[in-house]
């Protein structure tokens, strides 16, 4: 920070009731996004984001975070501790009052924090409301302190329950089962990834993740550290290691530029897609704003200066685009702003103007200096330019002949698709299925007024690893933007999707339960998310589960999608049942397949949605790289996870 927070003036005083928070349990979706396993999971980014605060004001080090045998978390840190005397505009203590009034905490007053993160004023109180009970215990001024409440009422006074050396803030909450009713079971997978993210935005904090719930083989717990000490070089060394780089060094800088701290790092790769994330105080910015509009300046400019100057262009017959000087790019642009405008509550884009120009003058120098210390990277960047330049004419003419072929633009629908009779898209549903033999029994099991059907020949064209007119040439990729209806767009620097004429509300990837099913559905999705993202983002994908058993005996039969079930059901019926082991879809008839996977009153659908743009980037270039050992791995042991829409 380029001014040093004093200790004295983090004080009763500095916090401050903005409003009351009865409203939160009334409403929760509109504090935390929803009350399903996002929202469950955002409660522990609120609590971590007060020690990150802390770390940022220079009095934090380290974060501990417990996921606690009955799923409650536990988040401790080291830094000042939160202030106890009484406050004397509320009357209480200042602990109660950060934890019982939204609103309330130190980073509404300048002059004890100058950067955070929580800047809407949800922050650990709506934890606290949200949660069915919750202690925070306090190490300060040599003692503890300690108060505990029950959906947000505090329970009784601060007291103190006794001496310390420690200093720092320690919280441990159980969320509220009435509110969170999808489920109270933690990922640790999810917080990992947060907290890792966090570890390399905030480099020399110690994070650490303990899961009680799980015992190593020699019976301790499960401990995992996350401390970075090159921040975000070495995050997107961790982002591209499934990816071949073409330059020889991760090009970044950190700096200060009209009092904003201005932190990049950026990498160009074999690949044809574009990576950028970026990062205010912390908070992803899903949408970009300023800082990203900041950094595709910088970075056009000095790489079309640079590549005019080198001759290397002189051959081409047309303009290079934007778009171009992205291809093959994995960049982090993280800044910190003492008083950041974002554009809506959810924080996803930012909207200080004041951001563009220190951001765009920080790449531009960081990107100057690199090209003239390292001439042959700077050539192979402007080669790898160029081939993108030309690969874009052609996709632009490849898309352009998808248009021509949807519904939008008049042509006819794909051969293959069995259409439903409804109208309505928010009503309408379509199976992608692998093959043209289960094609075949889904047509016949469906309901036609509503679903339709989709059959894909075998594994479809894996867009990880290619060209994008290759992807808008390949038959079934262009069959799937037939179907669905949807543009993407046909101007030189837009790929933006085309929403508006989707004719199916539920996009449902119907594979067999096997591996390679798996790898199939993943193929999808791996296209869903780098050339159809919007879809995802607005709820419309899912995966159907098909059952693996029927278990039958005499007239009792039951579908099983598990060996666990299949083995309980067997019990049930005294033993001796006749156990059927579906190898695809193929295998089922029209009735049962309509019975366990296309009937809305009894299938079980997975809504596919994206808890972090970093990690869902990070496993798709992993699942779809070249390495077949750790893609095999990782789909035999995560192909079976996803939220449940019943």
């Amino acid at each position: 920070m380029s001014e040093e927070v004093k200790n004295n003036n983090y004080s009763a005083d500095s916090i401050q009731a903005l409003e009351g928070m009865e409203h939160v349990r009334m409403r929760p979706s509109m504090y935390i996004g929803d009350t399903g396993t996002r929202g469950l999971h955002h409660l522990v980014y609120e609590v971590v984001d007060n020690s990150i605060d802390e770390a940022l004001a220079g009095h934090c080090d380290t974060i501990h975070v417990a996921i606690n045998e009955d799923n409650s978390i536990t988040v401790e840190d080291n830094g000042r501790g939160i202030p106890v005397d009484m406050h004397k505009k509320e009357g209480v203590s200042a602990l109660e009052v950060v934890m019982t009034k939204i609103g309330a905490g130190g980073k509404f007053d300048k002059d004890s924090y100058k950067v955070s993160g929580g800047l809407h004023g949800v922050g650990v109180s709506c934890v606290n409301a949200l949660s069915d009970h919750l202690r925070a215990t306090v190490h300060r001024d040599g003692k503890i302190y300690e108060q505990e409440y029950e959906r947000g009422k505090a329970m009784y006074p601060v007291k103190q329950i006794g001496t310390t050396e420690k200093r720092g803030t320690i919280v441990t909450f159980k969320p509220d089962g009435t509110i969170f009713q999808q489920t109270l079971e933690y990922s640790y997978d999810t917080l990992a990834g947060r907290l890792r993210e966090l570890s390399f935005l905030n480099k020399g904090i110690t994070i650490t993740l303990t899961d009680k719930r799980t015992l190593n083989d020699d019976g301790s717990q499960a401990v995992e550290t996350f401390h970075s000490k090159e921040g975000l070089k070495e995050f997107v060394k961790f982002l591209d290691g499934n990816r071949e780089p073409i330059i020889t060094h991760v090009i970044s800088m950190e700096n200060e530029k009209g009092e904003v701290p201005v932190e990049v790092a950026l990498i160009y790769n074999t690949s044809y897609s574009e990576n950028i994330f970026s990062y205010v105080n912390n908070i992803n910015t899903h949408e970009g704003g300023t800082h990203l509009q900041g950094f595709r300046m910088g970075l056009t400019r000095t790489l079309k200066k640079y590549a005019d100057a080198s001759g290397l262009l002189d051959k081409l017959k047309f303009e290079i685009s934007g778009d171009d000087f992205r291809e093959g790019l994995t960049a982090i642009i993280s800044v910190k702003v003492s008083e950041p405008q974002f554009e809506g509550q959810t924080k996803t884009k930012l909207g200080n103007r004041e951001v563009v120009s220190p951001v765009s003058q920080a790449v531009a120098e960081m990107l100057e200096n690199y090209l003239e210390e390292n001439p042959n990277d700077a050539k192979i960047i402007v080669q790898k330019v160029i081939l993108a330049a030309q690969a874009r004419h052609a996709a632009k003419k490849a898309r352009e002949m998808v248009q021509r072929k949807t519904v939008m633009g008049g042509g006819g629908l794909p051969g293959k698709l069995s259409d439903c009779s409804e109208q309505d898209p928010a009503k309408c549903e379509v199976f992608l299925v692998e093959g043209d033999s289960a094609g075949g029994t889904a047509k016949q099991g469906r309901d036609r007024a509503f679903q339709a059907i989709l059959p894909l020949r075998g594994k479809i064209l894996n867009v990880e690893k290619a060209m994008h007119h290759k992807v808008f040439e390949n038959e079934e990729i262009r069959n799937i933007f037939t179907a669905l209806g949807v543009t993407v767009g046909t101007t030189e620097d837009s790929k933006a999707l085309n929403l508006e004429k989707l004719r199916y509300h539920k996009v449902v990837i119907m594979c067999d339960a096997d591996i390679d099913g798996s790898h199939i559905s993943t193929l999808i999705l791996t296209f869903f998310f780098r050339f159809m993202k919007e879809l995802i983002e607005e709820g419309h994908v899912y995966i159907a589960t098909p059952p693996l058993y029927l278990v039958k005996k005499g007239t009792k039969k039951e579908y099983c999608w598990t060996e666990a079930q299949r083995d309980l059901a067997n019990e049930k019926m005294g033993g001796g049942a006749a156990i059927q082991r579906y190898k695809g879809l193929g295998e089922m008839n029209a009735e049962q397949l309509w019975d366990t996977t296309l009937n809305p009153e009894f299938r079980t659908l997975r809504q596919v949605n994206i808890d972090s743009l970093t990690e869902a980037d990070r496993v798709f270039s992993m699942l779809m790289g070249d390495e077949v050992p750790p893609r095999r791995e990782f789909i035999e042991k995560n192909a079976v996870y996803a939220n449940i829409d019943a």
